[in-house]
Parts: C-alpha cells; structure tokens; sequence
C-alpha cells in the first residue's frame, strides 16, 4: 500500500542557494538552467531502514578512542534528537560525522597546510538514532582552519554532519557550528543561510549533557522539512 503524506510548505528562505558569489566555488558548480524535476522510482523512494547497521557496520559513536592512544584536544560531548515537521521522533536514522581535528586539520591527502596531524585522531563516526530519534557521541572540538576562499579567509569550527532516512535518496548534509564563535559572521558558507535560519545550525552549549572533570556537553536538534527545517549544507 502507498501511503502519501502532507508537508508544511518549507521556507525556502532557510535554504542556502546553489549559487553566492562569496563562497567562490558556487560560481563554478551552480547550475546556469533551470532544475529539471525527475519523477521518484522505487530505487530513490526505498531502501533499508532498519538495516543500516547491516550495510555499514556497527556505531562509531566515540572518535577519541578510535586508536592506540587518547585523541589531542578539548573533548565533547554532542547530544540531539532528529525530529519530523510535527516535533516526532525520527528513529533508526544514521548520522555520519566528520571533521577536523584540534588543530584544525582534516585526515586527508588533499588537506596540506601547516597544522599538526593527529596519529589517534581519523575524524570520523556515526551513530544512529534510538526510538526516541536521540543520538550521542563523543569528540574533539574542531579548531578553525585556513582556506582559499579569499584573502584571510578562516573556516570557523564545525562539525559535519549526514542524516540517512528510510530510502536512499532522503539525504540531508548538513554543518553544526558552535556558539559564540566570531568566524560565523564572516563565513561566506555559514552565511549563504542568512539570519535567523542560520542560527539553526548552531548548538548550544549544555550544562546537563556536560560530563564533570572529562568532557562539556553541546546540544544540536536537527528538523527535517517544514518551517523550522535545519538548513543543508551550501
């Protein structure tokens, strides 16, 4: 049986367009035609829910002790719920997580400025939600990195993030950034989502998930579709 359901018109407003001239690379990338919309088969609008860890192996909920030692850096605690338009609990979605480490560097070939690697360190997780649509994991804060953007342009710290529904096309990809940080107003990716949706992206810090003499704790929601949508990655 095919069972249809009604969304909450999205604003679009909260979505960052394919195309900000600020963030250079859109220039290049964002498409010069109208999209094209091509009906859903059976292949994007199914796949294997309850199966994820099946497909992709157990959770990797804690990326500091992925290695032989200790991983470098302030250690945190992320704490959330993925939640559908109506405030319900999403379950058994797989969050991906990757980011840089302490200092600032991704474990990756391409990624070569002048910043320490971190041997216990890989930067990378997943975790997947409970019944309650609630997940947890454990890592460094990331530190600010450099990047080509433009003259004297810093990525503020951040962590990435990739939600995998019930089929293989419901992807959302998105960024979580930390409060107070003074590299968001001056992010062209961060701000391509312009305020108050923005802020949708930012944790909070949170005293409760905060761990006593080993780890503080941030909270980070993610909505999926209607008014109150996290916004995807540019």
């Amino acid at each position: 049986m095919t069972q249809t359901s009604a969304f909450t018109r999205e604003d679009r407003a909260a979505q960052p367009p394919s195309l900000s001239p600020d963030y250079h690379s859109t220039m290049l990338r964002s498409p010069s035609h109208p999209p094209v919309r091509i009906p859903q088969t059976v292949t994007e609008t199914t796949g294997i829910a309850d199966c994820w860890d099946r497909l992709m192996g157990g959770a990797f909920g804690d990326l500091t002790t992925q290695h032989e030692g200790v991983a470098l850096g302030q250690r945190i605690v992320v704490t959330g719920r993925v939640l559908d338009e109506n405030g319900r609990p999403v379950p058994r979605t797989v969050i991906e997580i990757w980011q840089a480490n302490s200092a600032g560097r991704y474990a990756h070939a391409r990624d070569q400025w002048d910043a320490p690697l971190d041997p216990n360190f890989s930067g990378a997780g997943r975790v997947i939600t409970d019944d309650d649509g609630a997940y947890r994991y454990v890592t460094v804060r990331p530190g600010a990195y450099p990047w080509g953007n433009h003259h004297n342009a810093w990525r503020p710290a951040h962590i990435h993030l990739s939600l995998l529904g019930p089929a293989f096309a419901t992807r959302l990809v998105t960024q979580m950034y930390f409060p107070d940080d003074p590299l968001i107003e001056i992010d062209p990716i961060a701000n391509a989502v312009p305020l108050p949706y923005r802020q949708r992206m930012v944790s909070r810090f949170d005293i409760g998930t905060t761990v006593p003499n080993w780890a503080l704790g941030y909270n980070f929601d993610v909505i999926l579709r209607g008014r109150d949508a996290t916004p995807i990655e540019d």
